[in-house]
């Protein structure tokens, strides 16, 4: 009897399963192949691949290392999603879980990571330097350059009291530079030029660390060019603007292990107009394209500038002159070397339009031809002024508070051969 009972609920059970087949519903499928395809400062594309059929998806978003649960959730019906309202240079978290029915869904997707890029530039004179976003995410006296910027150096550099300087331009997104000959690019509006003023603690170990004196800043802005200048703070934090210029004392260790002290001299909003300029305009002075022409980290500036599609109307860098670099006897005359040193630390005053146009016939531009240069003439003069430093005597007049001793030599050496 009991066999029989047994064998009876076996076969309902039997008939039981078989009346639910057509009721059988798969598990939701977890979405596989999360990516981004288009990632800004402020917003990302997120797809992901799928084979269920009519589902929902729920999308859950959040600065990396959030927990699930306290996220932003975003509801699709499709396999991608447009995520926005997003933090500039920010790593976020994605987890996607697939809604086949209010009682079926699927587990969440495994993590998917992501970062969006820097913010933007802004091409004004605020209060502080890190509101201009010119630099990385990280400590501001890493002086990471933004990923907008573009970093180069000069062939022949302004002499400045010995301290190093970092240069960068940011273009506003979608412009470039258009090239107008060898001496400066024409520059869209709302381009940023950046020079950055520093010593070195011991030139000897780098590792001890730098003092950041000053960052200038160059802005074109509806068509003319406006200058400020962002001391930094002692803690090395934070610049602020400051029209009127200082004295900041630096005490560093050169490469032989001497001690030196400057007095180092930050410049005024008037101080700077009295280089930065042409006539009563303001401008650049050292991007000239003929002073980028060279190799840095083995390619050519001017090619790196091709290259990004960061200029136009130049396709050979060759098609360029070259600068003289002032310090290089073995690929450039003393002559050459002169007049290279002569064109970046004099002729923006010594020009045509400059601040010493109408008190002196030096004409100091590298193009000039010698014989229209007065050098010849004013040889005497020049030697008067350079030899040693006397401050509203000496020239430069402004940007240096001592005599550049390499730099002077060079010029007292080539002057020699004038006699």
């Amino acid at each position: 009897m009991l066999k029989k009972i047994c064998l009876l609920v076996l076969f309902a059970s039997f008939l039981l399963n078989c009346s639910n087949d057509d009721d059988f519903v798969a598990a939701c499928e977890t979405v596989t192949n999360v990516s981004s395809t288009v990632v800004t400062n402020n917003s990302a594309i997120i797809t992901w691949d799928t084979s269920s059929v009519s589902a929902l998806y729920t999308l859950e978003y959040g600065v990396t290392g959030f927990t699930i649960g306290s996220g932003t959730t975003q509801s699709e019906t499709d396999t991608n999603a447009v995520l926005s309202g997003l933090e500039p240079a920010t790593t976020y978290d994605v987890y996607i879980q697939t809604i086949c029915t209010a009682t079926n869904v699927s587990m969440y997707s495994e993590v998917f990571t992501f970062t969006t890029d820097a913010p933007f530039v802004v091409p004004e004179f605020l209060p502080t330097l890190s509101e201009l976003n010119l630099y990385g995410a990280e400590s501001l006296d890493v002086l990471r350059p933004t990923t907008y910027g573009f970093q180069y150096e000069l062939s022949t550099a302004l002499f400045t009291d010995y301290a190093h300087k970092q240069r960068f331009m940011v273009l506003p997104q979608g412009e470039k530079l258009t090239y107008d000959g060898e001496g400066l690019p024409l520059f869209p509006d709302n381009t940023v030029i950046v020079k950055t003023f520093y010593y070195n603690n011991d030139e000897r170990d780098l590792s001890l660390g730098r003092k950041i004196i000053e960052t200038r800043v160059l802005i074109k802005i509806n068509g003319s060019w406006e200058t400020g200048d962002y001391k930094w703070n002692d803690e090395q934090t934070e610049a602020f603007l400051d029209p009127n210029g200082s004295i900041v004392p630096v005490t560093y260790i050169d490469a032989d292990g001497d001690t030196n002290n400057v007095n180092y001299q930050i410049p005024s909003d008037i101080d700077c107009f009295t280089c930065h300029r042409i006539g009563n305009d303001k401008t650049p002075i050292g991007p000239k394209m003929r002073t980028l022409n060279f190799n840095v980290s083995g390619l050519n500036q001017l090619q790196s500038l091709i290259n990004s599609d960061l200029i136009d109307g130049l396709t050979d860098p060759s098609s360029v002159s070259v600068l003289p670099k002032w310090d290089d006897d073995v690929n450039y005359t003393l002559e050459e070397r002169a007049r290279a040193y002569f064109d970046v630390n004099c002729a923006h005053c010594h020009i045509e339009g400059g601040l010493c146009e109408v008190q002196s016939t030096l004409r100091l531009d590298y193009e000039r031809a010698f014989a229209d240069s007065n050098i010849q003439s004013r040889r005497n003069s020049i030697i008067n002024r350079v030899s040693t430093y006397n401050q509203g005597f000496s020239m430069p007049l402004n940007g240096t508070t001592m005599v550049h001793d390499e730099g002077i030599a060079l010029i007292l050496e080539y002057l020699d051969t004038l006699e």
